[in-house]
């Protein structure tokens, strides 16, 4: 029988689970969207996709041999990050887009800040959001699956109305991934497979992205005057999937506290709400994660527990 019990300083516990182990399951969950990514939009898709996981790799592998760090690939945290990264990315983004932005979620976002675990914010989302700042038109060229047709995004369709237009694509396609936008958010039931999978193997729980999801699920009921199908068209389509499973649950960058997640997620679904139904820009789950792993430690600090033992100080 193993020992777990130690007579030491804290923790007690130990755990089985190395980073490892939940980095691989992460990579296995996003195999599904991944596979679509590659079915939809062809070749395009394959080349970014290793683009962004070779740069991400060598980046952090020459920056610890730079600093003469013991080099981490192998816990595959640089290949969860460049895969995250080639998801948010259309198909139709040159090779460039890729290395950049893997260079730039590793070297800045990831390794200035100290490597895994350090990182204030979701590395390949920060990326993302530098790489749509930077480079807009090539971040929003958005093409249709297979033809790689310009086409507009399912969210573009919703934008400034309280229900689905006639000429909007099929729910069923946001569902399935027959629409267009970025290679790993197109489809839905991909992205969800994934997510049970993480559930299932106790990486992530279900109160963040149930909370998120769930959040940006009412409001937009709401203000769609309980038009069932304009909800669904907000919940399957853009990137509030593969940003509520796979990016709002980020081990560093979100509270650690249970009473934190809760409010963690539910202020990503409200800001992702109020910028898709009254801000300018189609989606909002970008800036709502950034926005609120920036927020994670004050959250962290009101939503502590109280140390054992400890009691409230008295006015004199």
């Amino acid at each position: 029988m193993v020992e777990r019990l130690t007579v030491s300083s804290s923790p007690h516990i130990l755990s089985e689970n190395k980073t490892s182990k939940i980095m691989l399951d992460v990579v296995i969950a996003l195999l599904p969207a991944t596979v679509g990514a590659i079915y939809f939009f062809r070749m395009n898709a394959a080349v970014l996709i290793a683009l962004a996981i070779v740069t991400a790799v060598v980046t952090e592998w020459g920056i610890q041999k730079i600093r003469n760090q013991s080099v981490s690939i192998t816990d595959f945290s640089a290949v969860v990050t460049g895969l995250l990264l080639a998801l948010n990315i259309p198909a139709s983004a040159p090779w460039w887009i890729p290395v950049i932005g893997s260079a730039f979620a590793i070297g800045i976002v990831k390794q200035l800040f100290g490597g895994i675990g350090q990182n204030f914010m979701n590395p390949a989302l920060a990326a993302r959001i530098f790489l749509t700042i930077s480079y807009t038109d090539k971040m929003t060229d958005w093409r249709r699956p297979i033809d790689l047709v310009t086409s507009a995004t399912p969210l573009s369709y919703v934008k400034d109305a309280t229900a689905v237009p006639a000429n909007a694509p099929a729910l069923i396609d946001t569902f399935i991934g027959n629409v267009a936008g970025s290679m790993g958010e197109t489809s839905a039931i991909l992205l969800i497979l994934g997510g049970l999978y993480l559930v299932y193997r106790g990486v992530i729980s279900i109160t963040i992205p149930g909370i998120y999801i769930g959040t940006v699920a009412i409001l937009t009921l709401l203000y769609g005057q309980f038009d069932f199908q304009f909800m669904l068209f907000h919940i399957f389509s853009g990137g509030l999937m593969i940003g509520a499973i796979y990016m709002a649950t980020d081990y560093a960058s979100s509270p650690v506290t249970k009473k934190g997640r809760m409010y963690f997620a539910f202020g990503c679904g409200l800001i992702t709400a109020l910028i898709r139904i009254f801000g300018a820009y189609n989606e909002g789950v970008g800036f709502a994660i950034l926005l609120m792993n920036v927020a994670a430690p004050l959250i962290e600090k009101y939503t502590s527990p109280r140390v054992f033992g400890e009691v409230k100080k008295q006015n004199a």
